[in-house]
């Protein structure tokens, strides 16, 4: 290859670490870092021929060069993206969730970026539109659609003359909004219908064969699944036609499920007596995620959660949402209604009588177990209905947006509490907002989680002999090597333990080594019928957040027997040269343990540790 002379370099983003052709191996143009971790294009000073036998001068016509090295970085990224969505493809496939998507964003410009995803094919000069709800769809994941619509229904009154009423969280519905809410909530359901009509296109599918088959669109299933009955007269007020959620009828929106189907629900309840009721939107499917046992609620609203400072809120525990709602309860009416709907007086304890756990839909326990207002509750009978009530909210503090997004906060905190362990709350104002949250680790939202380090906590003098009862195992086994229980004593500051009724279910240990910026996992036992459950990889995230707060860039570990579990947590094989010189003086080299290490990435989930870990 011919030496170009020096000239500026052109900055692309480094993908690998590796010196690497962008360009076919004939090609004058290629990338390396240099010292800053930056691929560098040198402009070569001579001339070369393109595909066709036609001379470009580098400094002119550079436009076929260009064109070949965008292709090739973007065929990069196109394979990296693959490889790393990789986990969330398993871990989202399956799964139930249940989106609200807010009125404001079916009012504004900002529903086809949420509801389509371009992606541009510049080699064959031409574009396909792919829904994010389709695609998603297409991948596995189970959708329950709960379109908002109180601005459309407002807008129709205003159109006719009428005022829309509220008290509290709920609309006085009265003939003129009941045909409002009808006609809002048909013209909604129609267009979400169209935009899941589209199969993909099939331009570039057909060069793979498998011409016979049919790539139609997503089949959009929805019916009367909510049963609704009357509000009736609250405190001397009348509120018509408004309903409130009486039961879900799960088994139907499952069997839709199974068939293939995305759910629509509306916010149109049915009562026994035949009558069509105007529901609140946020009760609708909140009370339908519970009822589902959905993995998620995920609410697209019109902005994002800010803390005082005007900075994105990445995450909440459910403790952090909990509380930052009643502190605002003498301010709010939404966190009042939140407050009085989790009381004590309406909580049932999480254990029955026979100290068994109450169990929730999705087949976990429930740490708490609410008894919801309308006295329901979550008795299921049968199985054929879900009975509860959601959490509403809405009305002029909503729509005023004094508390920002308060209500919504409310709203996730509710079912946090009844079972859902994760809702995200996401500004739909951001194109592709449901890729970039469900497919990166720090994703674009908030996320408020009631389940992330449950039971977790820093060792204390009295789980010596837990902690002890959890290793003895390991160690009678050769995996852990030996701690009596004064060497357990002696490093309990570095033991973090999860604790389940009283019970030390798992354990594992941080030792920090400062002056190397790296830290040594160790000791992680959890107890055999805890086993399956997800506690190890707790365990390990929580460590790793921890090293990170610590300064710590490294982790490492020392181990005979689990050398795969590591591996697959992203730790590759080292020598023993990288362990810390200290560390290393007292290894057991007759255990021929292996070692491996992690590099931490920097964290950007806005998760912070509690106190109770300091």
């Amino acid at each position: 290859m011919a030496v170009a002379s020096p000239s500026p370099c052109i900055p692309v983003q480094n993908y690998g670490r590796r010196r690497e052709s962008i360009l076919s191996s004939g090609s004058v143009m290629r990338r390396k870092i240099d010292s800053r971790g930056m691929h560098l294009i040198k402009k070569p000073s001579f001339d070369v021929k393109n595909g066709y036998g036609k001379k470009i001068n580098v400094f002119g016509e550079t436009e076929g060069v260009a064109v070949e090295a965008s292709s090739a970085l973007k065929d990069d990224l196109f394979v990296r993206f693959f490889r790393e969505a990789w986990p969330y493809f398993l871990a989202h496939r399956g799964s139930t969730f249940v989106v609200v998507i807010a009125a404001e964003i079916f009012d504004s410009p900002h529903l086809d970026p949420i509801l389509m995803a371009r992606f541009y094919f510049h080699c064959f000069s031409c574009s396909a539109e792919l829904f994010d709800i389709s695609l998603l769809h297409g991948l596995g994941v189970k959708f329950v659609l709960v379109p908002g619509t109180h601005v459309q229904i407002d807008r129709l009154l205003a159109e006719r003359g009428s005022e829309p009423k509220y008290v509290g969280s709920h609309r006085i519905t009265d003939s003129d909004s009941l045909s409002a809410a009808m006609n809002a909530s048909g013209r909604i359901a129609f267009m979400i219908e169209a935009k899941l009509s589209p199969g993909p296109s099939l331009s570039g599918i057909r060069r793979h064969g498998g011409n016979g088959r049919r790539y139609d669109g997503v089949n959009v299933a929805s019916g009367n699944f909510v049963a609704a009955k009357r509000r009736g007269v609250v405190e001397g007020v009348d509120y018509a036609s408004t309903g409130e959620v009486k039961k879900i009828d799960v088994s139907r929106i499952r069997e839709r499920l199974a068939q293939d189907c995305i759910v629509l629900l509306s916010n149109l309840g049915y009562s026994s007596s035949g009558e069509v009721l105007n529901c609140n939107t946020y009760e609708v499917a909140t009370a339908c995620a519970m009822a589902l046992g959905a993995e998620k609620l995920i609410c697209i609203i019109d902005g994002p959660i800010l803390d005082e400072c005007g900075r994105l809120i990445n995450f909440l525990t459910l403790q952090d949402a909990d509380m930052l709602i009643r502190k605002r309860a003498k301010q709010s009416e939404t966190a009042a209604n939140y407050v009085k709907a989790v009381a004590q007086e309406d909580l049932c304890a999480a254990y029955d009588d026979s100290n068994h756990r109450v169990p929730s839909p999705n087949g976990k326990a429930f740490s708490q177990a609410p008894k919801f207002q309308n006295g329901v509750g979550f008795d299921s009978g049968n199985g054929f209905w879900y009975s509860g009530q959601g959490f509403a909210i809405g009305g002029q503090e909503s729509l005023s947006r004094l508390n920002g997004y308060l209500s919504e906060l409310a709203a996730a905190a509710f079912v946090c509490r009844g079972g859902v362990q994760r809702v995200h709350l996401l500004d739909g104002t951001v194109p592709g907002v449901l890729l970039k949250e469900l497919f990166q680790r720090d994703g674009v939202g908030t996320m408020v989680a009631s389940d992330l380090y449950e039971g977790m906590r820093m060792a204390r003098v009295t789980d010596v002999h837990g902690i002890k009862q959890l290793l003895l195992p390991l160690e009678e086994s050769g995996t852990l090597i030996k701690r009596t229980e004064e060497e357990v004593l002696g490093a309990l500051e570095s033991f973090i333990v999860v604790e389940r009724e009283g019970h030390v279910i798992a354990c594992a240990a941080l030792f920090p080594f400062f002056e190397e910026k790296c830290g040594e996992v160790a000791a992680i036992a959890v107890s055999p019928e805890c086993r399956g459950q997800g506690q190890g990889d707790k365990l390990l995230d929580y460590i790793e957040k921890k090293a990170s707060s610590l300064g710590l860039r490294k982790l490492f570990v020392l181990t005979t027997r689990t050398a795969d579990w590591f591996v697959r947590r992203g730790f590759s094989e080292c020598s023993i040269d990288y362990i810390p010189e200290e560390r290393r003086r007292k290894i057991n080299i007759s255990r021929r343990s292996k070692y491996y290490m992690k590099k931490l990435l920097p964290d950007k989930s806005g998760i912070r540790l509690n106190g109770a870990f300091a």
